[in-house]
């Protein structure tokens, strides 16, 4: 079970990897924290490109950062960035959730202002279909 603490700290190093943003061109900063299953919090933050479908998102670098040192199972991921509202993961995103994260695992989406939502990934990406899908 994750706990409130646990939210907190995670948004706390969300907001910190965001710092570490590589934005040249957008200047648009977006930071994110996975908890995995035994309590290690993996940071991201989006990197950009000059070619700009090369880019890659703060959601997407935790991950894919947790998958590559061997981390498959999560607890919760939060995601930060400058904006008025909490900010949403975008589409490709959300399909690489649903793919390494339970749906119905905790996302904080958050802003800088303090502002939190509190949602999943069956939310955000309704009708959805994962791995388990397609290993039938």
């Amino acid at each position: 079970m994750t706990t409130n603490a646990q939210y907190k700290d995670l948004v706390a190093a969300a907001k910190k990897a965001m710092e570490g943003a590589y934005a040249p061109y957008s200047k648009f900063h977006v930071g994110a924290a996975l908890l995995s299953i035994d309590d290690e919090i993996i940071p991201g933050c989006n990197i950009e490109n000059a070619s700009y479908g090369l880019s890659n998102c703060a959601e997407r670098t935790a991950i894919f950062k947790a998958v590559s040192e061997g981390k498959t199972r999560f607890k919760a991921l939060a995601v930060i960035g400058k904006t008025d509202l909490p900010i949403a993961p975008c589409g490709a995103c959300r399909q690489v959730i649903r793919e390494f994260c339970d749906p119905d695992m905790p996302i904080i989406l958050a802003n800088e202002n303090g502002d939190m939502e509190l949602t999943n990934i069956a939310t955000l990406l309704p009708y959805s279909f994962g791995p388990e899908d397609l290993n039938k």
